[in-house]
């Protein structure tokens, strides 16, 4: 496998190629960053699962999700794994993006500067998001208000995904942010104080997923079909105890921690965020919808989640193994 990084003025970004035979199938795979949420796409790609499904996964890096998304919709990209709100968005505004695989719930942590211990200390600070209106941004601010903090009361400033958030909180351009493992247990180390996590107030809230055009999708029915296979393959590796130790090798070589942080960021991504089989939670997605709804981005009546999902691809692809 080789990294080189790809020009351009769009994006800045880091391009991982399979070392797969000639004559597999390529998929341009777009992520936000490189962290632990990925763990299941480098088992597949250090365990030769996507090569055995002859596909050849190209991963491009974006470090913004409205850029990602902006990329995949016109065709830059044929996969991109995408908080689910975005998706949803983008079909409203009339985007043929379409979910097809489930791959994380939220399980932030809500990591604060040190000297503050509570919400009430957030008042008038400003806070590290990827984008003001994104889902997970939206999560944070209904959190926000349980604890007596409405709009206005705190600033979200804008920075990018979790890499961008850590440095952000780290360097103190925010007081706080929604950091994933392992980069919430670096500030913690640090001295850097937890208000709790995401997964406390929403354990079933559908996060990530994996999502591409409805146009893509029928022209490369066999394509996307393997590699939702070589996907769901290395989540259930992933997902087997008796590989903890190898797994933690695979994410040390991509993500940098201790073997500490890792061995924790193990049990905590499996306990809380990475979901099993990246199968989708239409219940999940239905409080997706609720939210945008009470956030007055989706109008009533709400849509079904079925308007955002096409398990047929997820269905064939299981049928197989």
């Amino acid at each position: 496998m080789t990294r080189r990084v790809l020009s351009g003025a769009a994006l800045a970004a880091g391009l991982l190629v399979s070392p797969s035979a000639l004559g597999a199938e390529p998929v341009r795979l777009a992520v936000i960053s490189e962290s632990a949420s990925n763990w299941p796409l480098y088992v597949a790609q250090a365990k030769g699962f996507f090569d055995k499904e002859g596909v050849t996964v190209q991963v491009t890096l974006t470090r913004s999700s409205a850029k990602q998304l902006e990329a995949l919709d016109k065709g830059d990209f044929d996969i991109g794994h995408q908080a689910a709100d975005h998706i949803i968005r983008a079909v409203e505004k009339g985007s043929e993006l379409f979910v097809v695989m489930a791959l994380n719930r939220p399980a932030f942590s809500i990591v604060a500067a040190p000297g503050i211990g509570a919400f009430e200390d957030l008042r008038g600070k400003a806070l590290a998001v990827d984008g003001a209106a994104t889902g997970y941004a939206l999560l944070l601010k209904k959190i926000l208000a349980r604890h007596g903090l409405r709009e206005g009361d705190y600033t979200l400033k804008e920075v990018g995904g979790t890499n961008e958030r850590y440095e952000a909180v780290r360097t103190r351009i925010a007081a706080a942010g929604l950091i994933s493992p392992p980069f919430d247990l670096k500030l913690f180390a640090d001295g850097f104080k937890s208000l709790g996590n995401t997964s406390d107030y929403f354990p079933h809230y559908q996060g990530s997923v994996a999502a591409t055009r409805r146009s893509w999708a029928s022209a490369n029915r066999e394509t996307l079909i393997r590699y939702i296979r070589g996907y769901v393959t290395a989540s259930d590796w992933l997902f087997e105890p008796r590989n903890r130790a190898e797994a933690i090798e695979i994410l040390l070589g991509r993500v940098t921690m201790d073997r500490a942080q890792a061995g924790a960021t193990y049990e905590s991504a499996l306990a809380k965020a990475l979901i099993p089989k990246a199968a989708v939670s239409v219940d999940g997605l239905r409080q997706v919808i609720e939210v945008l709804g009470e956030t007055g981005q989706l109008r009533p009546p709400l849509p079904a989640p079925e308007k955002y999902l096409d398990p047929t691809y997820y269905t064939k692809a299981r049928e197989g193994r």
